[in-house]
C-alpha cells in the first residue's frame, strides 16, 4: 500500500520504518525540517534499537521518504496515519492542537481528492476525541462525510521505548476502532501477517483500550512497590513474594476478577485487605493503592444503591444476595448492605437465593441468617417466581444460572438492575440497566 504518516516522533518513525520494511511505500510527514532531512538520509530522529537499519533499508529501496508537504503526502497515498503528540495540559487534560492541525491539513487535501482515503489515528487520545475533534475537523475542512466519502479509524499503538521494533512485530493485540467496515478492512490488511489477536471494534472502545492498558500498567507498578515496601519493613524479600505471586496464572495474572461489576465481599477479601492495611499503619507505612481498595469497594455499593433508588419503584426484588453464586456465605456480602440500606429507606423488599434458602434450613450459616440478620431472613421467599412477581425493580445480585433468562421472565413494565452482567446486554432505556455497562 501507499501510506503517509504524520509525525516523525517515536511512534511515527518506528511505524514508518516497519511498514516500509514490510514492502509498503511510506511517506513520512513532519513540519520539522531537521527530522525530514534525517529520515531522508536514513538516520533515526530518536534512539531506538534496530530503527536506523530499517530506515536505511527503506530509503535505499525507495520505499521510504519524508517531506513537510502534506498535500504531496495525502495525494500520493491511500492511508494517512496521524502519530503526532498529545501532551498534557496543566489541568491533566490533553492538548489536541497538533492532532487538529494535521486533520485540517489532511481535510484540505481530501476536499479535492476523488479516491477513498482512510485517516487513522495512532496518537493517544481520550475517549470521545475522535467524535469531538478528529471527525468534525476532517468533515468541516473537506466538506465530505466520514464513513461515506472517506474512512476514519482509531488504531492505538502498544510500543515500549527500547523494544519498539520488537513490539511492532510481536504485539499483544491489534485493535482497530472503525467507522464502517471498508476502513477497517483496508487497515486490517496491514497487520495480516502478525501473529496476534486482531480486534475490530468501535472508535470509542479503541480509544479507551489504550488508557486502560497504561493505567493498569501503572497500577501494577504501584501495587508491586507497595507490597515491596511492606515486605521490607517486615523483613521479607519483596521480590521473592512477587515471584511466587506471578506464578499463579489462574487467578493473579489472568482475566479472572477483571470484569466490571459489583463490589467484592465474602470472608476473605475484605478481612485480608483490612488486616494488611492495619499492619502497614502499625509500621508507619502509607500504602495509597492498597489503602484505597475498601473505599473503592464501598463506592461501588453506593453506586448500586443509587441505581436502584433512581428507578423510582418502591417494590424491589433482589435475586441472589450471597456474595457469590453457589455459596450460602452472607458474611460481608455487599448485597446484604444494599438490602439493609433499602430497608432503612422504606422500600418493600423481596429476596430470593436458592443457596441461602437451603442454608436457612440446614446449612452452617443457619444461626447467622436467623440471628444476625433476622430482618433480612424474614423477607426471603421460596421460589424465583414469587420474587419476580413482587418486584417493580428486579435486581440481579449474583450469577446463578437460573437468572440468565431474566429478560424473558419479566414483563415490559418491570425494570432490571443487573449488578453482574447476567445477560450480555448494554443498557436499554427504561427496561434494563447494567452497573458498569
Amino acid at each position: 500500500m501507499n501510506i503517509s504518516i504524520f509525525g516523525m516522533g517515536y511512534v511515527g518513525a518506528v511505524s514508518a520504518a516497519c511498514l516500509s520494511s514490510d514492502g509498503h511505500t511510506v511517506i513520512g510527514v513532519d513540519p520539522n525540517p531537521t527530522k525530514v532531512d534525517l529520515i531522508n538520509q536514513g538516520l533515526a530522529p530518536i534512539i531506538e534499537k534496530d530503527l536506523e537499519a530499517l530506515l536505511v533499508a527503506g530509503v535505499t529501496s525507495g520505499r521510504l521518504e519524508a517531506t513537510s508537504n502534506a498535500e504531496y503526502a495525502v495525494t500520493n497515498t491511500t492511508i494517512s496515519f496521524i502519530s503526532v503528540g498529545t501532551p498534557s495540559q496543566a489541568n491533566g487534560n490533553l492538548d489536541l492542537s497538533f492532532v487538529e492541525r494535521v486533520c485540517q491539513d489532511i481535510g484540505s487535501v481530501l476536499r479535492n481528492k476523488d479516491d477513498f482515503h482512510v485517516v487513522v489515528i495512532r496518537s493517544t487520545m481520550l475517549p470521545g476525541s475522535m467524535r469531538d475533534v478528529v471527525i468534525p475537523t476532517l468533515e468541516k475542512i473537506s466538506g465530505k462525510k466520514a464513513g461515506v466519502n472517506f474512512g476514519v479509524c482509531n488504531n492505538p499503538e502498544f510500543l515500549r521505548e527500547g523494544t519498539a521494533i520488537y513490539d511492532y512485530y510481536n504485539p499483544p493485540k491489534t485493535v482497530i476502532g472503525e467507522i464502517g467496515t471498508t476502513s477497517g478492512e483496508l487497515l486490517a490488511r496491514l497487520y495480516s501477517d502478525l501473529s496476534a489477536p486482531l480486534i475490530r471494534t468501535d472508535i470509542e472502545t479503541a480509544e479507551m483500550v489504550k488508557y486502560t492498558d497504561n493505567v493498569w500498567h501503572a497500577v501494577k507498578v504501584g501495587f508491586a512497590n507497595e507490597i515491596g515496601n511492606l515486605c521490607k519493613a517486615i523483613g521479607i524479600d519483596g521480590h521473592d513474594v512477587m515471584d511466587i505471586f506471578c506464578q499463579d496464572t489462574k487467578l493473579n495474572l489472568s482475566p479472572y476478577y477483571m470484569k466490571p461489576g459489583f463490589a467484592f465481599g465474602g470472608s476473605c477479601l475484605p478481612k485480608d485487605v483490612r488486616a494488611l492495611n492495619y499492619k502497614a499503619k502499625s509500621l508507619d507505612l502509607e500504602l495509597p493503592i492498597i489503602g484505597s481498595i475498601l473505599t473503592n469497594n464501598a463506592k461501588q455499593i453506593d453506586r448500586g444503591v443509587a441505581m436502584i433508588m433512581d428507578k423510582g419503584n418502591k417494590k424491589v426484588s433482589i435475586l441472589g444476595f450471597s456474595f457469590k453464586a453457589g455459596t450460602d456465605d452472607l458474611r460481608e456480602s455487599p448485597l446484604v448492605e444494599v438490602v439493609e440500606r433499602l430497608i432503612g429507606k422504606g422500600y418493600e423488599l423481596c429476596l430470593y437465593d436458592k443457596s441461602v434458602n437451603l442454608a436457612r434450613l440446614t446449612g452452617a450459616n443457619k444461626d447467622y441468617i436467623l440471628n444476625a440478620i433476622p430482618h433480612i431472613s424474614s423477607l426471603m421467599v421460596e421460589t424465583l417466581d414469587e420474587a419476580i412477581s413482587h418486584g417493580q425493580t428486579i435486581v440481579i445480585g449474583n450469577c446463578a444460572n437460573e437468572f440468565k433468562n431474566i429478560i424473558a421472565m419479566t414483563s415490559e413494565e418491570q425494570v432490571i438492575v443487573d449488578l453482574v452482567r447476567i445477560v450480555n446486554h448494554r443498557s436499554i432505556a427504561g427496561r434494563y440497566d447494567g452497573i458498569c455497562w
